[in-house]
């Protein structure tokens, strides 16, 4: 727990060692002597011990390395640090790809190799397992490619006192924007937006009033979400220019309470592919789903990625589909559907539930396109009595899918221990807590049987995880 920053927000058990070297330092930097890094924190950076024992956290340090440092930040219990001299450097070092990476907080881990990178994950996950009492066994890995990557992105905007124009992603532990012509972790078609989208600003009228910018590229052509302040007629024919001229969709969200999303053009036809091996089936149209989506509703930033965790979850359930019983699958925290139509593919009967009305809608609308036999419906799955409400008016599920948000599924899990079910697979952006819950079902009677690591966010220290449970009762 050392070096740990709390978000503000309700405790979650979340237990990574959040960086807080960007923030204003609690006392003037000193040099220390020379320090030996032996392992590597949760959120990436080096530890070690100074010379009375102290534990230091140093900057973008890796295991074996001899830094010189100094220390920006002085606490009770431990110190942080930035590396003044590398002595020596790991074998594991590599130079940064991205020439924003010492500024932009967008990736932390680029001066760590991929392979490496991705060991590191795994350690976390088997450590903080460990301090539930758990057993992971071996971890699998998903993998996919480690650069250009993301598919979707906020950037910033701001005009500095100078009227300059910055677009770009916040400095790491600060509101200070960085501004950026290209982005490493982006696919080509969103990073080859953005010095156009710069020249652009540049031009308007009232660049002030354009809070930031989204870049989506779903399965067609990119699409440009402008977050306009206060509408400007010259600056909204700008923008309907630009749209025409790179081939882009671009729509705009107007006003300061309650903005509206207006698109400067057709509406397009939103959707992600998931491309999905089925045993049985030849034909194209078999082997994929089509996910409608709009602007603001949660898609996986990793599409590669995003692939192989549905077909690990598909994997994991395949043995329900093997008896005479139509097996039926509870999938909550559901979103537009991105386990609950694969899984009605392969023949399960599914009930999603989300949070979003506006989600369950389009998940409704997908599986209806596409004939598959998935029910929704809108429940707030952080209350114990919607749980149990869910439970116990439905007939009994074989299995439940979890991927909640970073606080975790807690409820559902104590739940679950009154109205059990065959196989939980349960998909976390946050180890700690998924750690916390797969302790509560393991003390309810449900005992691991897998455990994958999906390496969503390369040259970053966030960790997306996978475990399937059974009923061992």
């Amino acid at each position: 727990m050392l070096g740990k920053k709390r978000p503000p927000r309700p405790k979650s058990g979340h237990s990574g060692l959040a960086r807080t070297s960007a923030s204003a330092p609690a006392s003037p930097a000193r040099e220390d002597a020379a320090l030996t890094i032996d392992r590597l924190a949760h959120d990436g950076r080096g530890i070690a011990q100074d010379g009375a024992g102290k534990t230091v956290f140093v900057d973008r340090a890796l295991p074996g390395e001899t830094v010189e440092v100094a220390v920006h930040t002085e606490r009770k219990r431990f110190n942080e640090a930035h590396i003044k001299r590398l002595i020596n450097q790991a074998p594991q070092r590599v130079t940064p790809p991205c020439p924003y990476f010492e500024r932009c907080g967008g990736c932390d881990l680029q001066h760590l190799n991929v392979d490496a990178q991705r060991a590191h994950k795994r350690q976390v996950v088997r450590e903080l397992f460990a301090r539930q009492g758990l057993e992971t066994g071996e971890i699998a890995a998903l993998e996919g490619r480690g650069d250009h990557y993301r598919r979707r992105a906020r950037l910033g905007v701001r005009v500095d006192r100078d009227d300059n124009v910055l677009l770009g992603f916040r400095a790491a532990g600060s509101h200070r924007l960085v501004s950026i012509d290209h982005c490493h972790v982006l696919v080509a078609e969103l990073s080859d937006l953005i010095g156009p989208l710069k020249a652009l600003l540049t031009t308007l009228a009232s660049p002030r009033q354009v809070g930031h910018i989204e870049l989506i590229k779903p399965a067609g052509a990119p699409v440009v979400v402008v977050r306009q302040l206060k509408p400007n007629a010259g600056d909204i024919d700008a923008w309907r220019a630009f749209g025409y001229r790179h081939g882009v969709n671009v729509a705009l969200r107007v006003g300061r309470e309650a903005p509206s999303l207006e698109w400067l053009g057709e509406v397009p036809a939103l959707e992600d592919q998931l491309t999905l091996e089925v045993k049985g089936q030849a034909s194209a149209e078999a082997s994929s789903v089509a996910l409608g989506f709009a602007p603001g509703d949660f898609l996986q930033v990793n599409a590669e990625v995003n692939q192989r965790m549905v077909a690990q979850v598909r994997a994991w359930l395949s043995p329900m589909f093997n008896s005479e019983k139509t097996p039926r699958i509870l999938d909550l925290f559901a979103g537009i559907g991105n386990f609950s139509l694969p899984l009605a593919l392969d023949g399960a009967l599914v009930h999603a539930v989300e949070g979003s009305q506006a989600m369950v809608s389009r998940l409704t609308d997908n599986a209806a396109r596409q004939g598959l036999n998935v029910s929704a419906e809108q429940a707030d799955l952080s209350q114990p009595e919607s749980i149990e409400g869910l439970l116990s008016t439905r007939d009994a599920f074989d299995a439940v899918v979890l991927d909640p948000p970073r606080d975790g599924a807690e409820a559902v899990c104590r739940a679950l221990k009154q109205k059990r079910v065959a196989r939980v697979a349960y998909i976390s952006c946050d180890p700690a807590t998924l750690a916390r819950d797969a302790a509560l079902l393991t003390a309810q009677g449900y005992r691991i049987r897998a455990v994958a690591v999906a390496d969503m966010f390369p040259h970053t220290a966030h960790i997306e995880t996978l475990v399937l449970l059974e009923d061992a009762s």
